[in-house]
């Protein structure tokens, strides 16, 4: 089922997860452990992140180096197909620009929809590692924009072969990122906010938002959004805070604020058991507000912590 129909058909706020596919060399029986105690909430879908391959150099015997494509982890295709065998929930691959040619991503979105997955969540990807801006790959979209318009022409029956005749119409639902406090490459939130309009009129149909801390700031965004005719729900997305490190990592990584109140208590912290319990109290009382005000799904960013997660929707 797509993401819009569960928000169309729900008589309130729904609940999702978002994981990480486990790393090349192991297996998802610790993908399981880590959804397992989330199950019982009934999540409407999880979404599965993906993340680009690196390259590293590696020496040859006479002295020379090799550049060689490394990738830490599996490709969403099998680990969505694997949650939805197991757990009989639906899912939502991330698609990104970064790493792939129009053709791969073609093949990519081909393979999903035999597998019966009817989302997708596209993103353009950060950049490489041993890259200070975002480079396409050869052949691939430089913007989210770009590969959301290849997902739509597909649903159009637009394939890259002009030639093909009576081509399948896919039926993704597709989803983009929209970002409350400005995604860091914008030069202003007034021109963040024209581009992700962009994206609506190209076809997307629900945003999902970065990681915020501040409510007013979420509800500042979607208003902001509504008064230039973006429509689509829009849909919260939440982290839980539970070490100090985070303090630093997570405005410098994401590009975000955190509270002066939040950041105060978890300084007064003399363990990460305390900074944990703090942060749990705090993810509870944005889903208490957000979930009172109507959002219409909390998406959870769970990776390292899903007891954390748990405890916050059993007390919802």
């Amino acid at each position: 089922m797509k993401v819009t129909d569960h928000i169309a058909q729900a008589k309130g706020t729904l609940i999702s997860f978002e994981v990480l596919p486990p790393l090349k060399g192991k297996g998802i029986e610790a993908l399981y452990k880590h959804l397992d105690p989330l199950m019982e909430f009934k999540p409407s879908f999880i979404n599965v992140t993906y993340h680009r391959s690196e390259h590293v150099f590696k020496k040859r015997a006479d002295g020379t180096f090799e550049k060689v494509v490394v990738r830490k982890r599996p490709g969403t295709e099998s680990i969505c197909a694997a949650i939805m065998n197991k757990y009989n929930v639906d899912t939502v691959p991330h698609l990104i620009c970064g790493g792939f040619s129009i053709n791969e991503t073609e093949d990519a979105l081909i393979n999903l929809r035999y597998l019966g997955i009817d989302n997708v969540l596209v993103l353009r990807g950060d950049a490489a590692k041993n890259e200070t801006a975002f480079e396409p790959e050869p052949g691939g979209h430089k913007f989210a924009s770009d590969l959301l318009k290849q997902v739509a022409n597909l649903n159009a029956g637009i394939y890259l072969e002009d030639d093909l005749k009576g081509t399948h119409k896919t039926e993704f639902c597709i989803g983009v990122a929209g970002y409350p406090e400005k995604h860091f490459e914008a030069p202003n939130m007034d021109t963040d906010l024209q581009y992700l309009k962009a994206k609506v009129e190209a076809g997307a149909d629900y945003i999902i938002t970065q990681m915020f801390f501040d409510n007013a700031k979420f509800f500042a965004f979607v208003e902001a959004c509504r008064a230039i005719g973006i429509n689509v729900p829009i849909i919260p997305g939440l982290k839980p805070i539970y070490n100090k490190k985070q303090l630093t990592i997570l405005p410098k990584t994401f590009h975000i604020d955190l509270p002066a109140d939040l950041s105060n208590e978890v300084l007064k912290c003399k363990t990460d058991e305390e900074v944990e319990k703090i942060g749990q109290e705090w993810l509870l009382e944005q889903s208490k507000d957000l979930k009172k005000k109507g959002v219409p799904v909390l998406h959870y960013y769970t990776l390292g912590k899903p007891h954390v997660i748990a405890n916050v929707v059993k007390e919802l």
